[in-house]
């Protein structure tokens, strides 16, 4: 993008790389028993697969939030859309993608989250950059609940 090129909505990736094989680290994000272990603090509900009916909770933000799973490609891709405020689509939804990668002869896996997009406001930027925030977050505890067990945001909110 150049400067002259005028910025017409906000997004952000991150990414990490994880000590597992692809297909255990797809099936930690995609298991909601799993996810309940290290991410969704509250709990998630539904397995991350189109058709299928998602609810996310947060002790830090309660409450159960709808998710719409868009694709899935296992153990490669899912793509989710969740309620989002200060977005650019008129549905009013966030657009996240979580990719894996397999490296290092599969003993690896390089996982990236993208997630898109937000009004260039104030109010848009804030939101992004919490979610950012969330993501990566999300990248470090799943890193330590696939490689030693551990749910890093124990107590971590509440």
């Amino acid at each position: 993008m150049s400067e002259a090129t005028p910025l017409d909505a906000l997004s952000f990736t991150v990414s990490g790389r994880i000590s597992w094989p692809c297909a255990e680290v797809y099936e930690a994000v995609a298991d909601p028993a799993q996810l309940s272990r290290y991410f969704t603090t509250g709990g998630a509900r539904g397995r991350l697969e189109v058709g299928a009916d998602i609810t996310w909770d947060f002790h830090d933000f309660p409450g159960a939030f709808p998710v719409t799973v868009v694709e899935a490609e296992p153990p490669r891709r899912i793509v989710i859309e969740w309620d989002g405020a200060a977005t650019t689509g008129e549905k009013g939804v966030t657009r996240t993608t979580f990719e894996f990668e397999p490296i290092d002869d599969d003993t690896r896996t390089l996982v990236t989250i993208s997630e898109s997009s937000w009004l260039v406001t104030a109010e848009g930027a804030k939101h992004a950059f919490g979610n950012c925030e969330g993501w990566t977050g999300m990248l470090a505890a799943l890193k330590v609940w696939v490689e030693h067990g551990i749910n890093l945001r124990d107590g971590f909110y509440a």
